[in-house]
């Protein structure tokens, strides 16, 4: 199975400490590059994620995001005792030495590390949220592998056309070099000339010769069946279907440069517009 370098994934999580989103987005690229967007508590992840990345994709521009609010945790308040009793003792001796004043509880409640809110178990945050990224990561994939199957479907159609193409030429050239022997009998007739049969053989063989594109719709067939061969064999192809096309252009050149005929300068148009269609979709695969 073949993948597409373009796709786009999005995961939400909801979980007690509060509430968090991925979203992986991809486009074309030569190379594997990885951007990631975290927020600065959760920089530590990075070298993680793009392991992970690593480990699934081969090319492409990824771009991570990661948007997620912590939960206030305001039943989870803790009281430094040893604190409060220090402070309750000061205030005690404060009021017997000056005779004056109520001990307010409030206010020692006030006094800075008396009060301690929960703090959150990152470590377990960190799990959650990786877990969560190994889930939209999977849909991703499936995402590129799903666009893969369509553009592999495009490619096939253009490669039976050039199946088509190469077959149309085959036909076409006995005709072809009939057409241009009788073409060359009424240039001599118009003339008044006779030219000794056996020159007249020897420069159809050289003109056929020239005309010749046997070899050309050859390597043409060879190419379509590496290339479904490489399809069917999926992975990360796409650098290897991209030489294919530059195999396949060369052909049509040639073709296109040996063409005497409108049919056959036709059928090379028609590989080229093929070709180019294939090249296209190609710089979209993994």
């Amino acid at each position: 199975m073949i993948h597409s370098m373009t796709a786009y994934g999005r995961g939400e999580l909801k979980a007690d400490w509060g509430t968090a989103s991925w979203e992986i987005r991809s486009v074309n690229q030569r190379y594997l590059e990885t951007y990631l967007r975290l927020p600065e508590q959760m920089r530590g992840l990075e070298p993680v994620l793009r392991e992970r990345l690593r480990q699934r994709l081969t090319r492409g521009k990824v771009e991570v995001t990661l948007r997620f609010d912590l939960a206030q945790q305001v039943d989870t308040l803790n009281m430094n005792e040893s604190l409060a009793r220090q402070l309750v003792e000061k205030a005690q001796q404060l009021h017997t030495m000056a005779g004056i004043g109520q001990i307010q509880l409030v206010d020692l409640l006030k006094w800075p590390g008396v009060l301690e809110s929960g703090e959150q178990d990152m470590d377990q945050i960190s799990q959650d949220l990786l877990a969560k990224f190994d889930d939209v990561v999977d849909d991703f994939v499936d995402a590129r592998a799903s666009e893969g199957q369509a553009l592999e479907a495009m490619i096939q159609q253009r490669l039976e056309g050039i199946s088509t193409q190469s077959a149309y030429v085959r036909e076409r050239m006995p005709q072809i070099m009939e057409w241009q022997r009788q073409k060359l009998n009424d240039r001599l007739a118009d003339i008044k000339e006779e030219l000794d049969p056996a020159r007249f053989e020897q420069e159809m063989i050289l003109l056929a010769q020239k005309m010749d594109v046997a070899e050309e719709l050859d390597r043409l067939d060879a190419h379509v069946a590496e290339t479904r061969k490489i399809l069917k064999k999926g992975g990360a192809c796409g650098r290897r279907l991209d030489f294919m096309m530059q195999e396949f252009n060369r052909e049509s050149n040639t073709l296109a440069s040996k063409s005497i005929s409108a049919d056959i300068t036709a059928a090379a148009v028609e590989l080229k517009v093929l070709i180019e269609q294939m090249r296209e979709q190609i710089q979209n695969i993994e």
